[in-house]
């Protein structure tokens, strides 16, 4: 599943929003949005992150190539989101996201930081199960590490990031209402 950039633009334009609007209000520059907007750049996680935030737009609209009211979903029709220079992945299990929980599973390579120019925080509430491989989860001031089997549960009000400290790639299932992709 690629990220649409075009929808960006018509987002931002009804919204009423210029892009040294959106840019100002992401903390990024205007050429920045311009470029993503035309499909040159794809933005980092927390870029995206905050053009969501500041759109109110789920991050998932801008994947979306059709609605699937089905309540199932099967394991080779799952829809997979993977921003461009990010060793994250993300495997949608909910069937769409008009409901008010998303399950995924995220899948974060050796080494990785979920997120790398900051932590996040947005409302709601996150729970998370390792599958295999290990994650350490930065939780305001707390670092906390899991192993394969570990689970934790969270305000996502709470600013975080994830990392993935080990040899091998970090697999985990998660369950976040309200849904934010």
């Amino acid at each position: 599943m690629e990220f649409d950039y075009i929808k960006l633009r018509d987002v931002r334009q009804k919204k009423g929003l210029t892009i040294k609007d959106l840019a100002e209000a992401c903390g990024v520059s205007q050429s920045l949005i311009s470029q993503v907007e035309r499909g040159k750049v794809t933005p980092t996680l927390t870029v995206f992150w905050r053009i969501c935030q500041k759109l109110d737009i789920p991050m998932h609209y801008f994947f979306e190539n059709q609605k699937d009211e089905s309540m199932v979903v099967r394991k080779e029709q799952r829809k997979i989101i993977q921003i461009s220079n990010s060793n994250v992945r993300y495997q949608l299990l909910s069937p769409n996201l008009q409901g008010q929980i998303e399950f995924l599973i995220v899948e974060i390579e050796p080494g990785t930081i979920h997120d790398p120019e900051g932590m996040v925080s947005h409302a709601g509430e996150e729970c998370g199960l390792v599958l295999e491989g290990e994650l350490d989860i930065r939780l305001g001031n707390q670092e906390i590490h899991l192993n394969e089997g570990d689970s934790i549960c969270f305000p996502s009000s709470t600013p975080h990031r994830f990392r993935n400290p080990g040899q091998k790639t970090c697999r985990s299932v998660w369950a976040m209402t309200p849904p934010s992709f």
